[in-house]
C-alpha cells in the first residue's frame, strides 16, 4: 500500500496542480480523509478557523493559496492583492496544516487553456453577479479546478462569502463530486467588522464608517428575533444604518434564500440578509443568517439592548445562539 505523507514531517509545499493530485491520491490511497481549504492568502483568523475546522475533522489538511486572476473584473484590486506568502505559511505551520498549494498562474491556467465552468440562472446573476460581472464564473473555474485536482474528502468554505458558498455547493453537488462541502461561520473582529483580507486597505475612519454594515445587520436581526418578517422592512433597518457613513456606497441590501439567492418577501429562520458597499479604498461585503447566527456586537450602538433583554438572532425557542459548520 502507498504511504502517506507523515503527518509529523514539514509541511509540504506544492506548486502545480500534478503534484497536488499525487500528494491526494498517496493519502486517499491509505484510507487517509483529506479536506482541503481555499484561500487566496492573506490569512487571518477566520481562514484560521476553517484550517482548524478541517483539522480537526480530517486526517490530512491541504491549505491552497492562490490569488486568483479569473475573478477579478478589469479596475479592481488584482494587483494590489496583499501576498504575504511567508507569513501566511508560517501560519499554516502553526496550525499544523499539512500541504500548502502555491501554485503560479501559469500552473494554473496553462497557455491555450479555452475551458471555463458558468452556472445560470439568479444564483450567478443577481447581487454579486450583477455587481462583478465574470466574477462568479472566476470563482466557479478555480473551485472546479481545485476540487478535480486535490478530490477532497471535504472542502471548506467561509460562510462571509455566502454567494460564492451557494456556487461552490452548486458545482460540487451538480458536477457529482462526492465532495462534502463544510460551511463555516463568518469570524468578526472585536469591533463586529467581518474579517477580510481588505481590511488591511481600510484607514481608520473608513473601518469606523464601514462599522454601518456590521450595525445594520444587528439591527435588522434584532428586528427579525422580536418577530418582524417583511422582507423589504428588514432591509430597510440595515439601509438605515448604511445612509449614517457619508463614505459608504451601497451596492445592495437583500434578504434572500440562502440556497437559491432569490430574493425573498418573507424572512423565514435561515433565510440570509446579504449586504455589499464600497468605499474609496475597498469594497465589503457582510451577511448574516436569520434565527442561526449570533447578532454581530459593534461597540457604542446606541440601539443595541442590554445582555438581559437581548436573546439573539434567534426565533423564539431556540437553544443555542452558536452552531458548528453546516455540510452539504
Amino acid at each position: 500500500m502507498p504511504q502517506p505523507p507523515p503527518t509529523d514531517a514539514a509541511q509540504v509545499v506544492l506548486r502545480s496542480p500534478d503534484e497536488l493530485r499525487r500528494w491526494s491520491e498517496r493519502c486517499r490511497a491509505a484510507g487517509l480523509v483529506v479536506g482541503l481549504v481555499p484561500t487566496m492568502g492573506a490569512l487571518h483568523d477566520g481562514h484560521r478557523s476553517l484550517v482548524r475546522r478541517a483539522r480537526a475533522e480530517c486526517d490530512r489538511v491541504v491549505v491552497s493559496i492562490f490569488v486568483n486572476p479569473t475573478q477579478f473584473a478589469p479596475g479592481e484590486d488584482l494587483g494590489r492583492y496583499p501576498r504575504p506568502l511567508e507569513r501566511d505559511l508560517a501560519m499554516l505551520a502553526a496550525e499544523r496544516a499539512d500541504a500548502a498549494f502555491v501554485p503560479p498562474v501559469e500552473a494554473m491556467y496553462p497557455e491555450g487553456t479555452l475551458t471555463t465552468v458558468r452556472l445560470t440562472g439568479p444564483l450567478v446573476d443577481s447581487l454579486e453577479g450583477a455587481a462583478r460581472p465574470g466574477h462568479l464564473d472566476g470563482v466557479a473555474t478555480v473551485v472546479t479546478k481545485l476540487l478535480v485536482a486535490t478530490r477532497p474528502d471535504r472542502a471548506y468554505f467561509g460562510e462571509k462569502d455566502a454567494q460564492q458558498l451557494a456556487v461552490v455547493r452548486r458545482i460540487a453537488a451538480d458536477l457529482d463530486t462526492g465532495v462534502r462541502i463544510v460551511a463555516c461561520p463568518l469570524v468578526r473582529d472585536a469591533d463586529g467588522l467581518a474579517l477580510s483580507s481588505r481590511n488591511a486597505y481600510l484607514t481608520p475612519d473608513e473601518r469606523a464608517q464601514a462599522l454601518a454594515i456590521p450595525s445594520g445587520l444587528a439591527a435588522a436581526a434584532r428586528a427579525w428575533a422580536v418577530g418582524e418578517r417583511d422582507a423589504g422592512r428588514l432591509a430597510a433597518r440595515v439601509r438605515e444604518r448604511l445612509e449614517r457613513s457619508p463614505g459608504l456606497v451601497p451596492d445592495y441590501v437583500a434578504v434572500v434564500d440562502a440556497d437559491t439567492f432569490h430574493e425573498v418577501a418573507d424572512a423565514a429562520r435561515g433565510c440570509r440578509i446579504v449586504v455589499a458597499g464600497r468605499m474609496p479604498s475597498v469594497r465589503l461585503i457582510d451577511t448574516i443568517c436569520l434565527g442561526v447566527d449570533a447578532v454581530p456586537a459593534v461597540p457604542g450602538d446606541s440601539e443595541a439592548p442590554n445582555e438581559a433583554a437581548e436573546r439573539s438572532n434567534q426565533a423564539p425557542g431556540a437553544a443555542e445562539w452558536s452552531r458548528p459548520c453546516s455540510v452539504s
